[in-house]
């Protein structure tokens, strides 16, 4: 008996050439990953791999195969309310809007809260401490509990419209609306974003060497910078001495900070402990450098809370000094730090218009770095300045 022959259009052929054209698909998608001419990975996978360029030379950044970071999750950043404020200012500097405020802060401030009859966002006093979650907004189908904020923690210092949330700070209790808040030392972790200007910082404490040959690859670029030295770096070692002779002989490329004395987290001292190292720094730096440390204050570790701010404001510094673009070198490649390539690629990626990028005297592949980075900050139209150059001081 003949079998008859299937149609080409039946179900049975349809099946067959569908398993054969997935298993061809499988074969060749492996053979391209094995060869190497598969799809290449995500930009926030990319890593350079082209080894240390020499200082004249911009490194060649070659994408390779890695594992994608997982996003932290939001963190609340708070805000103190001043006088001539309103929901919808605040919410457009911290990019969001009122209402999201509004359901963020209700459990704090009855009249905040959308859902009560009290509602009257229009209504607001300076001192309130305003919990907010920057660039984010909130659904008023699927609105916060009353009690914002993680874990029920209290929220943290609160913060100016110009830093970024991925700074953490040191817990501190919330004033009540009724006090009259002490002078605070201003929070500045970027500039304007339309200056087309951006500001490269140096920490110097702790590891020296290269400080000397940075210094004067700067110089020889005409590269505008801010360096922040521990009192002890740049007054008790030569290698520090020999910098703030630098700063001192080229004023018009350096502005000097001041990082404390040696380098002790501030959200430890009291309000005495804070003067003491940053009067100290001063006395020992200012004469060096030919210049004073103030009005920039770097804290170490990047730690403060509001007693910092306080601290460091009776104590006669304005600006509490932070950054939009850490590129990490302080530690070594061996640790897990950044090669050459990484630390352009991570400025090349995260600098724009106003961004304080944070490096060190000391790096271990800052140098090498550099001519990289300067490309890469030309390539975005922005010009390298100092503090006092991108806040127009």
């Amino acid at each position: 008996m003949t079998t008859p022959a299937r149609s080409l259009g039946s179900p049975a052929v349809t099946l067959s050439l569908a398993v054969l054209l997935v298993s061809l698909a499988v074969l060749v998608g492996a053979s391209g990953l094995l060869n190497g001419s598969g799809p290449g990975p995500c930009p926030s996978e990319m890593a350079a791999a082209s080894g240390t360029p020499s200082p004249s030379a911009t490194p060649t950044l070659v994408p390779t195969l890695g594992y994608p970071t997982p996003s932290p999750d939001p963190t609340f950043a708070s805000y103190l309310v001043q006088s001539g404020d309103s929901l919808t200012s605040i919410g457009r500097a911290f990019r969001t809007t009122a209402r999201s405020i509004a359901w963020w802060n209700r459990g704090t401030y009855p009249s905040l809260d959308p859902e009560s009859p009290r509602y009257d966002p229009n209504s607001i006093r300076p001192g309130w401490v305003l919990v907010i979650l920057p660039g984010m907004t909130v659904d008023d189908e699927n609105p916060p509990s009353p009690s914002p904020g993680p874990t029920g923690s209290p929220p943290p210092a609160s913060l100016d419209p110009t830093l970024d949330p991925g700074i953490s700070p040191g817990p501190s209790p919330s004033p009540s609306p009724s006090a009259t808040p002490a002078a605070l030392a201003t929070l500045i972790s970027h500039g304007s974003r339309t200056s087309g200007k951006i500001a490269l910082t140096l920490d110097m404490g702790g590891r020296l060497t290269p400080a000397v040959a940075i210094m004067n690859w700067l110089i020889g670029h005409g590269v505008h910078a801010t360096i922040f030295p521990t009192g002890v770096a740049g007054s008790t070692t030569d290698e520090g001495k020999a910098v703030m002779a630098l700063v001192k002989a080229h004023p018009e490329l350096f502005d000097v900070g001041n990082h404390s004395w040696s380098h002790p987290s501030f959200t430890t001292l009291t309000a005495a402990q804070m003067a003491q190292q940053l009067t100290s720094t001063e006395a020992a730096i200012a004469p060096l450098a030919g210049q004073s440390t103030k009005p920039w204050f770097r804290p170490p570790y990047g730690s403060w809370n509001t007693s910092v701010r306080q601290g460091v404001r009776a104590a006669g510094w304005r600006d509490l000094v932070l950054w939009d673009v850490d590129t990490i070198d302080w530690k070594p490649v061996a640790d897990g730090g950044p090669t050459t390539a990484d630390i352009v690629a991570k400025v090349n990626a995260n600098a724009q218009a106003g961004s304080i990028v944070l490096m060190h005297l000391g790096g271990y592949n800052t140098l090498d770095a550099l001519p990289g980075i300067l490309s890469a900050i030309q390539s975005k139209g922005l010009q390298p300045a100092t503090l006092s150059e991108l806040f127009g001081l």
